[in-house]
């Protein structure tokens, strides 16, 4: 039988995609649909069909799966940024589990490989320490704040995220209250005007400080006092700023920040370990996880204080600061210059002194730092971004033959792909952990222990 846009139909969920999407069957064509479990009978209206499978919507659920759960939030399935809501967390973990387990046996080839732990959550709610809103005007023309629906750029209002941290919803309040008052537009997309356009919020979970930087289509802002004032007297409030982006893409952030008021940073913990975080930072938006994830990637690299440690892509320093703890000597290698200033100025702070970073391109650093100055790794520490490492990094990492190699990873298919070129003659794959860095969402981090196989 044909299907076709349009048709309705009732089937059953047996699987679950990447992206947290229901997976089921009509009489063998497979349908992808948003907002279903494992277990689950559903009506569903296909929206797109291709000749062997479709994307369906959701219309009702005729019996729910046991792990079906009632969403905490009331715009769960219009916000597109809790895709796992309605899952158990138990199965919520399964799924993630078994995302990065199945990529590493269908892209990696590692067979019969298993997870040395999975590392939940006590409580999967109000864990983001960072936020951005973007800004503008509903259908009814009244200014609001939110998040994109899934896959478009349509705000759905929405202040009180149960991800976030619950003083974000009085400052989004008050910022908004500001706009109205002082009559400052947001900006339009499709049009490139009006002023402000995303509001970023960040938050120390152990030191109680708050950021708040507001990104305009501009260099300054009506009423700026007002704006301070409706803001610093917030218990915790540490910095305001305003950030600078006039182009016309995609990107949240631009590069110019201008300080108004408290501050330029604030502080937070991860650990012992002191860090300094500016509006233009990455730091992990989960403090509580990334304690664990790094404390695996600490016990996996198993250091006596006598090894020398590289860490490639070492941003400002996260990772690099919590290995120098334990380490002779730690080298940290990022491209993004600002990063490298922070990770230098993180180091003082904590007076951490075995700890020195370069800027650069890694696979272009490692190799003159160990061809001209013979400078080698004990254990290579490696977390790169969602694409994962540099096919010169790899040449580079089996060239240098660290005993150990420590992967931490943030999309397994990426994981998979380099674990497979680094494990074809010289390393094997001796742990791998799964940590959950983003509840109720699809994504997942995981770190990899390899040792060099002594042939």
């Amino acid at each position: 039988m044909e299907f076709k846009k349009n048709d309705i139909l009732t089937i059953d969920i047996e699987d679950m995609g990447h992206d947290g999407e229901g997976i089921g069957k009509a009489e063998g064509y497979t349908l992808f649909v948003k907002d279903t479990v494992i277990g689950d009978r559903a009506e569903v209206k296909i929206m797109k069909a291709k000749k062997n499978y479709g994307y369906a919507r959701l219309l009702q659920v005729l019996k729910p799966s046991q792990d079906r759960r009632e969403p905490r939030c009331s715009i769960a399935r219009a916000c597109g940024g809790c895709q796992l809501q309605f899952l158990s967390y138990e199965k919520q973990l399964e799924f993630k589990k078994n995302k990065v387990l199945g990529n590493l046996q269908r892209i990696g080839g590692f067979t019969n490989i298993q997870a040395d732990r999975v590392i939940g959550m006590e409580e999967p709610w109000h864990y983001r320490n960072k936020a951005q809103f973007p800004v503008g005007r509903s259908k009814e023309g009244k200014i609001i704040t939110g998040f994109y629906a899934g896959r478009t750029h349509s705000i759905v209002a929405n202040q009180d995220c149960l991800l976030g941290v619950e003083v974000n919803q009085e400052i989004l309040n008050r910022i908004l209250n500001y706009m109205e008052t002082c009559h400052v537009e947001p900006y339009d997309e499709k049009t490139g005007t009006g002023l402000v356009r995303h509001i970023l919020l960040r938050y120390g979970f152990k030191t109680g400080e708050i950021m708040v930087c507001l990104i305009i289509n501009g260099d300054r802002i009506p009423d700026q006092d007002k704006f301070v004032e409706a803001l610093k007297y917030i218990s915790g409030m540490t910095s305001i700023s305003l950030n600078v982006n006039t182009k016309r893409n995609n990107v949240i952030l631009g590069e110019k920040i201008i300080p108004l008021w408290g501050k330029e940073y604030i502080t937070d913990y991860i650990g012992e370990i002191q860090y300094q975080i500016s509006p233009l930072s990455f730091y992990q938006v989960n403090p509580i996880q990334t304690e664990k994830l790094y404390g695996t990637a600490l016990e996996y690299a198993g250091l006596t204080g006598k090894e020398t440690v590289w860490d490639l892509y070492c941003g400002i320093g996260t990772i690099s600061l919590f290995l120098a703890q334990k380490a002779k000597q730690v080298y940290g290698v990022e491209i993004v210059p600002p990063a490298i200033e922070d990770a230098k100025r993180n180091a003082k702070l904590n007076e951490i002194s075995n700890a020195e970073f370069f800027v650069g391109k890694a696979e272009e650093v490692l190799p003159e730092k160990y061809e001209k100055e013979g400078i080698r790794a004990d254990v290579i520490v490696v977390d790169p971004p969602r694409k994962g490492c540099d096919g010169a990094v790899l040449q580079t990492m089996l060239k240098m033959q660290p005993e150990k190699i420590v992967y931490v990873s943030c999309d397994s298919a990426t994981l998979a792909r380099d674990l497979k070129v680094l494990c074809e003659k010289e390393y094997q794959v001796e742990k791998v952990a799964v940590c959950d860095m983003f509840p109720q969402g699809v994504h997942v981090e995981s770190v990899c222990l390899l040792n060099r196989r002594n042939e």
